[in-house]
């Protein structure tokens, strides 16, 4: 299992996710953003989703702001995204919970999200492989719920970040492609 880790706050963060994501993406790539707006905390999918798709980012994108992918719907919605897509390769993208030192910490990994694990829930896994942003800490007892302890300037600028790494890996594949 390989794996990347950057800081958000790198100013080369997004290169580094990207340089990791090329070897992965192509034009039959489907982009799956796990997460919903009601907590600051697991806001980063769909904002994800919604950010590409006011980029019009050219790969099929699932799990907006308006249109999120959450427990409550998540096996329908892999269920309709597979049916759609079966022999596409699927990158998952959700928060997660991790130490404390590493908040503000993007992992891209060659294996699948597994949404909902941090705060107990079972939900099925996500993608071929996983972007993730660790937006809080796992000893806080209230979790994502505490809206207290995630500042959405941090959710918002990790978006960002992960958003820059995917058009640039994406830019990257189509580049390699035409040379």
């Amino acid at each position: 299992m390989n794996r990347v880790k950057v800081n958000y706050k790198n100013p080369l963060s997004y290169h580094e996710l990207a340089y990791f994501l090329k070897n992965y993406i192509d034009k039959d790539s489907v982009i799956v953003c796990i997460g919903t707006d009601r907590y600051i905390g697991d806001c980063l999918g769909p904002l994800v989703g919604t950010l590409l798709k006011c980029k019009h980012f050219p790969l099929p994108t699932y799990g907006t702001i308006s249109d999120p992918i959450h427990a409550l719907n998540i096996e329908d919605k892999l269920k309709q995204i597979k049916l759609l897509h079966p022999y596409s390769t699927i990158i998952g993208i959700d928060a997660c919970l991790g130490n404390l030192e590493a908040i503000g910490e993007i992992q891209v990994r060659d294996f699948p999200v597994h949404p909902g694990k941090g705060v107990g829930k079972s939900l099925p896994n996500v993608g071929d492989l996983s972007i993730i942003g660790i937006v809080d800490s796992n000893e806080n007892e209230n979790l994502f719920n505490n809206s207290n302890n995630i500042r959405l300037n941090l959710i918002l600028n990790m978006a960002e970040v992960i958003l820059y790494s995917l058009i640039h890996s994406y830019y990257l594949y189509y580049n390699n492609i035409l040379s």
